[in-house]
């Protein structure tokens, strides 16, 4: 009995223990939970906030350019892609897996590995390797230096055995190739393995193993596509591709506007000047993670939307037809003897009262390499990237100076004679022309005429085989006049990379008079074009402009949509000159091209649409691309021949205006091919000739075919 009762006691006793035991700990979880809680539940909540939401901008397509009619000009070319995205739950040697797996299915270029790849690869690949690079010595010398691991890896991409990185097998470096890609971008972003010649049955396969290849993707890219080859191309611009995303250069700039590294942008000329409006509105897609950054769901935040539509006040079927007709002459010319250097022509035509450029052209003969056959290649760009003298199509800006100078009026009379300054060559026209005034001047283009005005405007006393003394300022007054027209400074047009032309550096008379008929200084093939723009529409110098209008994309169409801006003329100054004067030199360019004796009447006379225009010859030196090549062959300071023309039609009221420019066209004066009157009959024909097809329905390539030019 007495034991029975000493063993009750012993288990109540236990069982007391034992919840006394239980309370204990559970008071101690309950303390810890609550100083968890409460001590540091704001820093859990933070560090929970910071991992969940993370947001990735998908690029979108760039906005399509059309153009003043509505025909695509650059459209938008959907590709095959193979694309990678780390979640940051891989880590490299797992990501190198599957980069080899993947390496199996596609075939990667691998040009663009650097020797620092093949270091880091090397080091990847042979860990037990690199780890024999460091002693213990290096341990201890860095122990406690803070950028210990970064040194240590220094020390080991030096220490790599000679040759060991060139070891590659070919299969080995095109996994390379991937693995670069794969590891080169932020994450959750995707980074482009391959966007170029995607086989269906790469893409085929890829997307079959998904599954084994963790945060691989099958999607689709797009490219550029250029609806008419290489018209205009030079123009247009160029786009980055997924492998360069932004230029090094470039990169603070678009970073600073929310762009990601690898975004595609434009980086030359029209896709660089309105890269705000072709870029798209970029899908972003909220991704919720847990602490380990595994993807747990995402979230569209917002739909994205291709870049908007540009309209160019480019007139396609017209430029592809001056692209015809100059590339025809360059080739009838180079079939010539004695056109060696010859090898580029521009041509501009705009509206003269809006700016707006209706064609822009430029093409330069090139000899392939490989082939040895001659290719013309698209250098519209060159119109405002490259600068000439351009002899005598300026002179209608001189007689202005001299009217606006007061050292001329309309009617005055010189006489043409050859001009003799006193250590100074003999300076003439082509003939001597006798008693002429300023009409006539132009009409027959009077170099003595120009030279005389220039000498009244520097308050000079020409008298024969004597010094010219001239007023201090004369060169900066005749070229401030000048400007006003836009020869010799920026034109204002709506393209990057415009060159302004070079200005002589000496001021002594003979060069003054030079300056007079454009043979000092030199002037871009757009400037000749709004200089003579600013006279055909009586006097407002017109900034020229390459788009005329931008639009909303419509989804799943090929038509502009509604209008986001609709471009204005920009008025950059009004010449100070007046109506009755700009009116005579405007008289003065009818008879140019119209009336017997005008330079330019043997081309132009009959033509219906009665242009007005001024040609020019320049005598210069070569200084083009084979100047190398002439100094090793002892032939420094060759001298060619510059062939010009400016125009506009109707002359009473001016609804084109066009400029030509064809440099070192010829050496000896024996042999002018007369390319500038060719060409501007042909492209003022095609002009007039599409719009009188379109206002009557006709079909557009009838027009197209160039007839005979007309000697």
């Amino acid at each position: 009995m007495n034991k029975k009762k000493k063993n009750k006691g012993h288990l109540s006793f236990r069982l007391n223990m034992l919840f006394i035991i239980v309370f204990l700990l559970f008071s101690g979880l309950v303390l810890r939970l609550g100083v968890l809680q409460i001590v540091y539940g704001e820093d859990f909540t933070r560090e929970i906030k910071r991992t969940v939401d993370i947001t990735v901008n998908t690029p979108v397509p760039r906005g399509k350019i059309y153009d003043r009619n509505d025909q695509l000009i650059v459209d938008n070319e959907p590709e095959k892609a193979i694309t990678f995205t780390n979640d940051k739950t891989l880590k490299r040697e797992e990501m190198l897996e599957v980069a080899e797996q993947l390496a199996k299915i596609i075939t990667k270029e691998t040009d663009r590995i650097q020797k620092r790849d093949l270091q880091d690869y090397w080091l990847l690949k042979n860990p037990e390797e690199a780890k024999k690079l460091i002693t213990k010595e290096d341990e201890k010398a860095l122990e406690d230096d803070e950028h210990k691991n970064t040194k240590l890896y220094k020390l080991q991409l030096e220490r790599i055995p000679k040759g060991a990185i060139e070891s590659f097998t070919a299969q080995e470096l095109e996994v390379l190739a991937i693995f670069r890609e794969m590891i080169s971008g932020y994450a959750h972003t995707p980074q482009m393995i391959k966007n170029r010649d995607v086989t269906e049955i790469e893409y085929a396969v890829v997307s079959e193993n998904l599954r084994t290849m963790p945060g691989v993707e099958s999607t689709t890219d797009w490219d550029r596509k250029y609806m008419f080859e290489n018209t205009l191309r030079t123009i247009l611009g160029r786009v980055s591709s997924a492998d360069q995303g932004i230029p090094v250069e470039l990169l603070d700039e678009y970073l600073a506007k929310g762009y990601s590294r690898n975004d595609r942008v434009g980086v030359s000329y029209l896709e660089a000047q309105y890269e705000d409006v072709l870029q798209g509105r970029k899908e972003k897609v909220k991704s919720m993670t847990d602490r380990s950054g595994s993807i747990i769901d995402t979230d569209i935040v917002t739909g994205g939307q291709r870049g908007n539509d540009l309209r160019l006040s480019i007139d396609i079927d017209l430029q592809l037809a001056v692209d015809d007709i100059i590339s025809e002459e360059i080739l009838r010319v180079k079939a010539l003897s004695g056109h060696e250097l010859f090898d580029r022509v521009f041509v501009t035509m705009m509206d003269p009262n809006t700016g707006e450029i209706l064609a822009m052209s430029g093409k330069q003969y090139l000899v392939d390499e490989e082939t040895g056959e001659p290719v013309l290649a698209d250098f519209a760009a060159g119109n405002f990237t490259t600068s000439y003298n351009v002899g005598s199509s300026i002179k209608a800006a001189t007689v202005l100076t001299g009217f606006e100078t007061g050292a001329l009026t309309p009617g005055r009379y010189h006489y043409d004679a050859p001009v003799t300054i006193k250590n100074t060559p003999t300076k003439s026209s082509y003939v001597n022309m006798g008693n002429i005034d300023d009409l006539t001047a132009l009409k027959r283009s009077s170099n003595v005429y120009m030279f005389k005005t220039v000498i009244d405007i520097g308050g000079g006393n020409y008298r024969p085989n004597q010094p010219l003394p001239l007023r201090e300022g004369t060169f900066d007054i005749v070229r401030q006049h000048f400007a006003q027209f836009g020869l010799g400074v920026r034109t204002g047009i709506d393209l990057p990379g415009e060159q302004i032309g070079f200005a002589g550096q000496e001021t002594i008379p003979g060069k003054l008079l030079d300056l007079s008929i454009g043979q000092y200084d030199t002037y871009t093939p757009l400037q000749l074009a709004q200089y003579i723009s600013t006279i055909a529409n009586g006097g407002y110098r017109v900034a020229p402009r390459m788009v005329k209008s931008m639009h909303q994309p419509v989804p799943g169409s090929e038509e502009l949509g509604p209008v986001v801006n609709e471009m204005e003329t920009v008025v950059l100054n009004r010449l100070e000159m007046s109506t009755e004067h700009i009116n005579r030199v405007k008289e003065g360019l009818r008879q140019v091209m119209q009336a017997p004796g005008g330079t330019a009447a043997g081309y132009f006379a009959n033509r219906e649409y009665k242009p007005a225009g001024k040609t020019g010859t320049a005598q210069g030196f070569y200084d083009g691309p084979k100047l190398e090549e002439l100094k090793a062959q002892g032939r420094t300071l060759v001298e060619t021949w510059n062939l010009t023309l400016v125009g506009y039609a109707p002359h009473d009221n001016p609804e084109v205006a066009f400029s030509i420019v064809v440099p070192w066209l010829y050496q000896t004066s024996g042999n002018n091919p007369s390319s500038n009157n060719k060409i501007g009959q042909k492209i003022l024909d095609t002009y007039f000739e599409l719009k009188e097809a379109r206002a009557k329905g006709l079909p557009i390539e009838t027009v197209l075919e160039n007839e005979e030019v007309e000697e």
